[in-house]
Protein backbone atom coordinates (compact mmCIF):
# COMPACT_ATOMS: atom_id res chain seq x y z
CA UNK A 1 0.00 0.00 0.00
CA UNK A 2 1.33 3.52 -0.70
CA UNK A 3 2.02 6.45 1.89
CA UNK A 4 -0.49 9.23 2.31
CA UNK A 5 0.58 12.96 2.42
CA UNK A 6 -1.42 15.44 4.27
CA UNK A 7 -0.92 19.85 4.22
CA UNK A 8 -1.67 21.55 7.12
CA UNK A 9 -1.70 25.22 7.37
CA UNK A 10 -1.07 25.84 11.01
CA UNK A 11 -0.85 29.31 13.02
CA UNK A 12 2.63 29.05 14.70
CA UNK A 13 4.21 32.03 16.59
CA UNK A 14 7.52 30.57 17.32
CA UNK A 15 10.28 27.70 17.43
CA UNK A 16 8.23 26.52 20.48
CA UNK A 17 5.05 26.12 18.40
CA UNK A 18 6.45 24.55 15.73
CA UNK A 19 8.35 22.09 18.48
CA UNK A 20 5.42 21.21 20.09
CA UNK A 21 3.75 20.10 16.45
CA UNK A 22 6.66 18.00 15.43
CA UNK A 23 6.86 16.04 18.73
CA UNK A 24 3.55 15.07 18.60
CA UNK A 25 3.11 14.07 15.08
CA UNK A 26 6.57 12.29 15.42
CA UNK A 27 5.18 10.09 18.38
CA UNK A 28 2.21 8.58 15.80
CA UNK A 29 2.94 5.04 14.54
CA UNK A 30 3.12 5.45 10.78
CA UNK A 31 4.34 8.72 10.61
CA UNK A 32 7.33 8.65 8.39
CA UNK A 33 7.93 12.31 7.41
CA UNK A 34 7.35 15.69 8.91
CA UNK A 35 8.09 18.86 7.51
CA UNK A 36 7.84 22.04 9.04
CA UNK A 37 7.90 25.33 7.84
CA UNK A 38 7.81 28.40 10.61
CA UNK A 39 8.06 30.94 8.12
CA UNK A 40 5.43 29.85 6.01
CA UNK A 41 3.31 28.51 8.91
CA UNK A 42 3.23 25.26 7.09
CA UNK A 43 3.07 21.60 8.10
CA UNK A 44 3.58 18.92 5.57
CA UNK A 45 3.14 14.80 6.83
CA UNK A 46 3.65 11.62 4.94
CA UNK A 47 2.25 8.71 6.56
CA UNK A 48 2.15 4.99 6.27
CA UNK A 49 -1.42 3.58 4.79
CA UNK A 50 -2.72 2.35 8.25
CA UNK A 51 -1.93 6.13 9.13
CA UNK A 52 -5.27 8.25 8.09
CA UNK A 53 -6.24 12.59 7.66
CA UNK A 54 -8.71 12.85 10.89
CA UNK A 55 -5.33 11.08 13.45
CA UNK A 56 -3.20 13.51 11.67
CA UNK A 57 -5.52 16.64 12.22
CA UNK A 58 -6.67 15.79 15.84
CA UNK A 59 -3.12 15.02 17.17
CA UNK A 60 -1.86 18.62 15.55
CA UNK A 61 -4.89 19.83 17.19
CA UNK A 62 -3.81 18.39 20.77
CA UNK A 63 -1.19 21.22 20.96
CA UNK A 64 -3.82 24.20 20.67
CA UNK A 65 -2.57 25.12 17.47
CA UNK A 66 -5.57 26.68 15.27
CA UNK A 67 -5.65 24.58 11.96
CA UNK A 68 -6.18 27.32 8.85
CA UNK A 69 -6.59 24.40 6.65
CA UNK A 70 -5.56 21.02 5.90
CA UNK A 71 -6.38 18.67 2.88
CA UNK A 72 -4.98 14.93 1.18
CA UNK A 73 -2.13 15.59 -1.02
CA UNK A 74 -2.62 13.21 -3.99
Amino acid sequence: MSDHKYHFNVTMTCSGCSGAVNRVLNKLDGVKNVDISLESQTVDVTTGSGLDYDTVYNTISKTGKKINEGKVVV
